[in-house]
């Protein structure tokens, strides 16, 4: 079983971010279930060591699994996958960061898509269109992740409600979600949303009863 401390480790780099950029915490933490989450015993929980590729996702048990995976696509030709927290694309924005492993790490990947979200809420005006920016600038497919990411919102745990159609830059929170354990490797259906160019898109693929 892995350390269900993990599971936490996207929501702490979440929080840190959110101090560092000025996103409210609660739309970092939305996002990061949208984009990796997974429900069990009824709770959705971020999962740092998460890939995507070819509209296929895996969570993996450890960090050195999930890297594994990603150097033995990329040896393979592959370019196009999203890694971490917040599924950020290495086609498209590999370069911002030091190196694959760096892409990884819950804190670089958190405030990689904080300062994001920064320049689409300042050019769009809000919480929820930068979020469906994010996911893509194509209009159907970023309204359908701003809706999820508007019910994901709603339902946070021990989070200030932000604003979603205004500018509320508090970052602070009281309480993370409880710990969840999540098993190893298992495969997803759907793709993830995730930082890619105007014209593409993924579906994410929380199920929401």
């Amino acid at each position: 079983m892995p350390d269900a401390k993990t599971g936490d480790l996207c929501d702490h780099a979440a929080r840190r971010a959110a101090l560092s950029e000025g996103v409210p915490l609660d739309v970092l933490r939305a996002i990061s279930r949208v984009e990796t989450g997974r429900r069990l015993d009824g709770r959705l929980q971020p999962w740092p060591w998460t890939i995507n590729v070819g509209g296929q996702g895996y969570w993996f048990k450890s960090e050195v699994e999930a890297k594994a995976y990603a150097f033995k696509i990329f040896k393979s030709g592959t370019r196009s996958f999203d890694v971490g927290c917040f599924q950020i694309n290495y086609r498209w924005h590999g370069k911002a960061f030091r190196s694959i492993d760096a892409m990884f790490d819950p804190d670089e990947n958190a405030t990689y898509a904080a300062r994001f979200l920064n320049e689409l809420h300042a050019e769009l005006g809000s919480w929820p269109a930068a979020a469906g920016a994010y996911h893509s600038r194509t209009a159907p497919f970023a309204e359908a992740y701003k809706e999820r990411f508007q019910t994901v919102l709603a339902q946070l745990e021990g989070a200030p409600r932000t604003r979603v159609a205004g500018t509320s830059r508090d970052p602070f929170t009281e309480a993370g979600l409880p710990l969840i354990s999540i098993p190893t490797a298992s495969p997803r259906t759907g793709a993830l949303g995730s930082l890619v160019p105007a014209a593409g898109a993924a579906t994410a693929f929380i199920a929401f009863n």
